[in-house]
């Protein structure tokens, strides 16, 4: 009688605590959880570029818009920060961590270990080279490639009648960044075909303006006759002008530039003729990504390449979307 009483408490006990595991966490099992109590940690890449500038005001105002709180932190390009922010968000527990990489190489331990704490990552705009996809929910952004080829096709496009040589010089984003890796590899497909193109010099610029100028202004002068200018951002196309213009020659006539980015002092460069082509790279991805960690966040399915609506632009083009431009 004794056992039975007490196999019967036993089974008692087991049910209540199937009840309360079943009912215990309201966010997992009550529903998607309220904005106001999610927390979302970004490392931002920097501020190098006005694309970048555009990049972070969007992504910050779309998450005060959200009621969601973000806590940013500013890597200033270097990815010892990035990932020592990373592992800050990590300690803190926040509910999702969102980041675009410096470069594309060596995240796989810090990813681990927020997947081992169990927070969701989304990349933005720049992507990891990591095998194992299962370190990251969702990688949002551009298609870099793409990209590239856009800015070589308008070239091909524009030299189809040429028979003589054209030379060209590159002007690369950061090394080791997926958009400098992703666009020269676009852009050179693109070109491959058509034995005139040639990239004579190729030297990183680092997305900026200075550093535009700067190598410009080195590779003008071992490569004076240079036809062409493909700049991997507006930044350091910009930056190419000025030092075209210090050498007495005249942007984009002397020499033809073609950037990425479509931000407003390239626009309007492009509008003034000191640019002739500006393939689009949209800074704009604040409400996506707010979307995403939504969804993250609630359980649900996202999908695992997200890409922005992007266009392309010529001089008449960027003199009728100026006056609406938002960045």
């Amino acid at each position: 009688m004794n056992k039975k009483i007490l196999g019967g408490a036993l089974a008692g006990a087991m049910l209540l605590a199937l009840v309360g595991c079943a009912s215990g966490g309201d966010d997992s099992a009550g529903g998607a959880k309220d904005p106001s109590d999610i927390v979302v940690g970004f490392a931002q890449v920097g501020a190098e570029s006005g694309w970048r500038t555009a990049n972070t005001k969007d992504i910050q105002s779309a998450f005060k818009d959200a009621g969601i709180e973000l806590k940013f932190s500013d890597a200033q390009q270097k990815q010892e920060n990035q990932i020592k922010a990373i592992r800050s968000y990590i300690s803190q527990q926040v509910d999702v961590i969102a980041f675009s990489p410096v470069v594309e190489s060596g995240w796989d331990a810090v990813l681990k270990e927020a997947k081992d704490a169990g927070i969701p990552v989304v990349l933005t705009d720049r992507a990891v080279d990591s095998k194992d996809d299962s370190l990251y929910e969702s990688f949002l952004g551009s298609d870099f490639v793409l990209e590239g080829q856009k800015a070589g096709e308008w070239l091909v496009n524009e030299y189809k009648d040429t028979t003589e040589p054209v030379k060209i010089m590159q002007l690369e984003g950061t090394t080791g960044a997926a958009p400098a890796i992703d666009r020269a590899e676009g852009f050179a497909e693109a070109i491959k075909d058509d034995g005139k193109f040639e990239v004579v010099a190729s030297q990183t610029g680092d997305f900026t303006r200075a550093g535009g100028k700067q190598v410009t202004e080195a590779l003008l002068k071992s490569n004076p006759d240079v036809d062409v200018i493909y700049a991997h951002n507006d930044d350091m196309g910009l930056g190419a002008i000025e030092a075209v213009e210090a050498a007495g020659l005249k942007p984009g006539t002397d020499i033809k530039i073609i950037t990425v980015d479509a931000v407003k002092d390239g626009m309007q460069a492009l509008a003034d003729g000191k640019i002739n082509y500006i393939v689009e790279c949209s800074p704009l991805l604040g409400n996506q990504l707010v979307d995403v960690v939504k969804k993250v966040v609630a359980g649900e399915p996202v999908e695992k390449r997200i890409l922005t609506e992007e266009t392309t632009f010529d001089q008449e083009q960027a003199k009728a979307a100026l006056p609406d431009r938002k960045y």
